[in-house]
């Protein structure tokens, strides 16, 4: 499986999406707090409608919680400022696509400190900032489970 891991994500239907895909998809979802809602938020159930109560996300503290917890894990950090399109990266089942805020994505430092493993989704525009989280999460597990066929 994949695990789906959210830094300090702010908008709840977002993360109600992207625990549907999880379930839908066999994926392990991830959330680092602080999150920018209650995870008991209306509008985060109504977008995960009644898979919600299908997934059971990890909460960690910070991102060293989260390290310290996933010791293992291989992670790719998708970034508008990566250098590898998501279809480059040679997935492998059990990795983690770890994407940051809406507002502001991942932190400089977490970048910076992972230059190998960032992951950027190609867009088209001169006035492109990013793609919406939810879909940005699709994009990238539906790759992986494409190269790696866990269908």
């Amino acid at each position: 499986m994949f695990h789906i891991i959210l830094h300090q994500p702010e908008i709840p239907q977002n993360t109600g999406s992207i625990g549907r895909l999880c379930v839908n998809n066999g994926a392990i979802l991830h959330l680092i707090h602080p999150l920018g809602f209650e995870t008991t938020d209306y509008y985060l159930r109504r977008a995960g409608l009644d898979y919600w109560e299908k997934l059971d996300p990890a909460h960690y503290d910070d991102w060293n919680d989260f390290k310290a917890r996933n010791p293992a894990m291989r992670l790719w950090f998708f970034s508008t400022k990566g250098t590898r399109r998501h279809t480059q990266v040679p997935w492998a089942y059990g990795d983690g696509l770890v994407f940051g805020r809406e507002t502001v994505g991942l932190p400089e430092d977490l970048l910076a400190a992972h230059k190998d493993h960032q992951v950027r989704i190609p867009m088209m525009g001169d006035h492109s900032r990013s793609l919406n989280l939810a879909q940005a999460a699709a994009i990238g597990l539906y790759e992986a489970l494409r190269q790696t066929e866990n269908w």
